[in-house]
């Protein structure tokens, strides 16, 4: 039995690069001699172990033969016989197809250190083809690797599984972890525009494919350089698309609650912050109501964040004064001081003046137009 450390440890550790995880390929083993020396399987599709003391994952050498559509038409041999070179051989990228054994020595039959140093994403095999996945992969990739380029014979080979419709077989579950991988990567924009070269997303996500524009591009690498955080991404991600589509989107990409909430309060209250200069106290606190700022305040802040990033006029400041204002307010005192019927109104009077007692005190002496309660000017 040997085991070789495989996959974007080698990978990352050739770059120089921080390693997250390791993981292992045993070869010339079964799984009771794994189980024997205290290893326990969690493998779902295939055997895949925990070590006893690391948890860290190792899987028996195994191949890949396609059976039926999409990315779970596979049958799979882990038999003893397989070798290492059989088992790298169905690897996505050839930077992954690279193992190190205990000793230290590379084992790399498909030259992923030549395309490490070339700073090129090629697939290992015409086997590429036979999983959509691996699509979403190389876009992954390409977002987390901005100095790379992908080799053109790979390029080609996705436009062919495109064409060839593979793509319509990916389930909406595994589109959004590698979508939400993507997005959390350095230059996310490079994973849209390799799905959009390919043609994969007009196929998975229609709308994104035709709301997507340099400007957007533009505004998610920003994200990224802020290190904001996912749910804030997203919402620059689809800022462009329809609001009223916006939930319809969300639930199609399996995307959690809070990418949609964020995105969906983005979409509905983007023209409004984006006015925000020249609101009043109603209705600066109606917009923080409507945020649910005083409830989910970090939630607001990360719709400003996405707001900050889709328009970066927008007076976002003014919005956190107001909303530091309201959270100032006792709201327990307020509804205790009168009927039960009514708290709402009496609470939503409180929020004003006391948005409007902040307004003031930042504008200094004399009256602030945009400070006054009988403005014109209103959240809508």
């Amino acid at each position: 039995m040997q085991v070789y450390c495989v996959g974007g440890a080698v990978r990352d550790e050739l770059l120089g690069l921080p390693v997250r995880d390791r993981d292992w390929v045993v070869v010339g083993a079964t799984p009771a001699m794994l189980e024997a020396r205290g290893f326990r399987p969690v493998g779902r599709d295939f055997p895949v172990f925990l070590h006893p003391q690391t948890q860290e994952e190792y899987a028996l050498a195994r191949t890949e033969r396609k059976s039926g559509n999409g990315y779970r038409g596979f049958v799979t041999d882990f038999s003893p016989d397989v070798t290492l070179e059989d088992d790298l051989r169905r690897r996505d990228l050839t930077i992954n197809a690279i193992a190190r054994s205990a000793d230290g020595t590379l084992v790399d039959p498909w030259n992923g250190r030549r395309d490490l140093e070339q700073r090129v994403l090629r697939h290992v095999s015409p086997a590429f083809v036979e999983d959509p996945v691996r699509i979403l992969r190389v876009a992954r990739f390409a977002a987390r690797f901005a100095d790379f380029t992908i080799a053109d014979e790979t390029m080609s080979l996705m436009r062919t599984m495109v064409e060839r419709g593979e793509v319509d077989h990916l389930v909406p579950e595994r589109v959004w972890q590698e979508i939400a991988r993507g997005l959390m990567e350095a230059q996310p924009s490079r994973m849209l525009e390799v799905l959009r070269e390919c043609g994969a997303l007009a196929r998975i996500v229609a709308e994104l494919d035709a709301a997507w524009t340099d400007e957007t591009a533009s505004m998610l690498d920003a994200a990224a350089a802020r290190d904001l955080p996912l749910a804030v991404r997203f919402a620059v991600l689809v800022h462009a698309v329809p609001a009223e589509r916006i939930d319809a989107l969300a639930a199609s990409l399996r995307a959690p609650t809070d990418c949609r909430d964020v995105a969906r309060l983005l979409a509905r209250e983007l023209p409004t912050l984006r006015d925000s200069a020249h609101l009043d106290a109603d209705a600066l606190a109606s917009l923080v109501e409507r945020l649910d700022g005083p409830r989910r305040p970090q939630r607001m802040e990360q719709v400003l964040a996405a707001a900050g990033i889709v328009d970066e006029r927008a007076a976002l400041d003014r919005v956190r004064q107001a909303a530091t204002a309201i959270g100032s307010i006792d709201a327990g005192a307020i509804a205790r001081a009168g009927p039960a019927t009514g708290i709402r109104e009496r609470l939503h009077a409180a929020r004003v003046e006391a948005v409007r007692e902040a307004l003031l005190r930042t504008a200094g002496p004399g009256p602030s137009p945009a400070a006054t309660a009988g403005s014109s000017k209103s959240a809508g």
